[in-house]
């Protein structure tokens, strides 16, 4: 298949779509889309460009009329003119070499023309009457007198443009002798007051512009204040930490006209608020009944888990002979225990949290603390390769040492847990000189699946979500690391892929 030739359309339509497509061209000269502006500067602007308009027609329509006014003028003078001034031309022992200008306008032209040529023409000067072609040079040029021979002899007044003398309203008649009479009066008034006119109006129209969008601009800002109101109580709501815990939201929008539509907005929105605020009522204490339970519960399991340890333990103490089956199950029983024993106390660990009880505010070395999970973890499973990364100096903080080992612990085990045998897992704190102490948990493994990457560090959460409880871990651990972290006014964070994946925990060091 051969491509279609440079010239044809569907390649310059395909440049075209490429040029588009530049960041430099993706509009003319660089011009913001009408969404972008702001709606008062759309309004101003709207009533300016109609305003604009509108003057405009205004200006068009007074001055067409004007000058058809001022050109009717000039034609009835020229009707009660007539064509004596041009007659008189031709009567230069009657009334001398400048014709009869008594009366005539300044600027009244008179032609006599036989046999299509100008035999006489002459101008009315303010100064010295009329000026004859053969005094003080040339009226009427060759162009001149062939426009002026090609009127129409029909009595009625007609507008000519003579290179010599500009623009004129002209009528031709019939002469007593065979001639043509051409009597004219220049438009150059007309069009000096039609330019004054709308120079006039240009200034006139310039000023209510610069008048209406300084008013304009003050009415829409008083108008759409209501819905700047609501504007400003959406931006405080959308500030608010509505994830959880108890919500207040602030003051509704001042009550409005129903019957505009900025109050049918301000109602609505106040409406929506007032669900909203319910919704969340009613999820923060289903939080705080599921945080009591959960508190209950590991509180009364606690007593009962300890006597069935105790009652194993006991049994496995019995001198006498003990059938394989029943040692294995006192095994299996003392196993279960322990693993609910450590799911009661993190449930504990967390419901004090969420209840904001307050944690030890020490001086806790955090290069020793990773120290000592490292080594424990390195204890517990040799099949994997651990490292540690630390500063020359120790980086210290005020916080819980025994929640932060917790965190460190939490992490590793994660790592541990999620990776194959070999794996190898740093641990690096260092110092960042912002006032924070990072502590960031590394592994080489597979990574973390993305559908799970949103809900990492919530509670229950797993990465293999078909292994059974028994086989697999509860799903705390990261959650009590976020509400530890939370507790130090930290944060957690994750960078995951195939082949690298980092669990960074920021805590403040003041």
């Amino acid at each position: 298949m051969t491509s279609p030739p440079p010239s044809s359309p569907l390649t310059r339509s395909a440049r075209f779509r490429a040029l588009r497509r530049l960041p430099g061209l993706s509009r003319p000269y660089g011009l913001r889309p009408l969404r972008s502006y702001t709606l008062r500067s759309r309004l101003v602007a709207g009533v300016l460009v109609l305003l604009a308009l509108a003057c405009a027609v205004i200006g068009v329509a007074t001055s067409i009329a004007l000058q058809r006014f001022m050109v009717d003028r000039v034609d009835q003078q020229l009707a009660t003119a007539g064509g004596r001034f041009a007659a008189s031309l031709e009567h230069e022992e009657e009334y001398g070499e400048h014709g009869d200008s008594r009366g005539q306008a300044p600027g009244t032209l008179g032609a006599r023309l036989l046999d299509g040529r100008v035999t006489d023409a002459a101008v009315v000067s303010s100064q010295r009457g009329a000026v004859p072609p053969d005094r003080g040079g040339s009226v009427l040029s060759a162009g001149d007198a062939a426009i002026l021979a090609a009127v129409p002899v029909d009595g009625q007044a007609h507008t000519v443009e003579l290179p010599t003398l500009d623009d004129y309203r002209v009528r031709a008649f019939e002469g007593g002798d065979g001639d043509v009479l051409i009597n004219g009066l220049p438009l150059e008034g007309v069009k000096s007051t039609v330019h004054r006119l709308q120079l006039a109006e240009l200034v006139m129209f310039a000023g209510i512009m610069i008048f209406t969008g300084v008013a304009g601009t003050i009415w829409v800002r008083l108008s759409l204040r209501p819905l700047e109101r609501v504007a400003a109580t959406a931006r405080r709501v959308s500030t608010l930490p509505l994830a959880s815990g108890a919500v207040t939201l602030p003051h509704r929008v001042p009550d409005e006209d129903p019957r505009t539509e900025v109050g049918q907005v301000g109602a609505a929105f106040n409406r929506m608020l007032g669900h909203v605020e319910e919704a969340l009522a009613e999820r923060h204490a289903s939080e705080q009944r599921m945080r009591t339970f959960a508190a209950d519960a590991s509180h009364e399991l606690r007593t009962p888990l300890a006597t069935v340890r105790a009652h194993v333990e006991l049994a496995r103490r019995n001198p006498g002979e003990v059938p394989a089956e029943v040692r294995h199950s006192l095994e299996r029983i003392e196993a279960e225990s322990a693993r609910m024993g450590k799911l009661v106390d993190d449930l504990l660990l967390l419901a004090r949290l969420d209840a904001g009880r307050p944690l030890a505010r020490d001086q806790v070395d955090l290069t020793r603390v990773a120290i000592d999970a490292t080594g424990d973890a390195r204890v517990s499973s040799p099949d994997h390769k651990w490292r540690l990364e630390l500063p020359e100096r120790p980086v210290t903080l005020a916080g819980d040492a025994d929640r932060l080992y917790q965190v460190v612990v939490n992490l590793l085990g994660n790592a541990r847990a999620h990776t194959p045998p070999g794996t190898t897992v740093t641990v690096s704190v260092r110092d960042t000189g912002s006032g924070q102490a990072e502590l960031a948990v590394s592994d080489d493994g597979p990574g973390i699946p993305e559908e799970i990457r949103s809900e990492l560090f919530e509670r229950f959460v797993r990465a293999d979500k078909a292994r059974s409880r028994a086989s697999g871990g509860s799903g705390l651990g990261l959650a009590i690391v976020k509400a530890v972290v939370a507790a130090h006014h930290g944060s957690v964070t994750v960078d995951t892929r195939p082949g690298h994946t980092t669990l960074r925990v920021l805590l403040p060091t003041t």
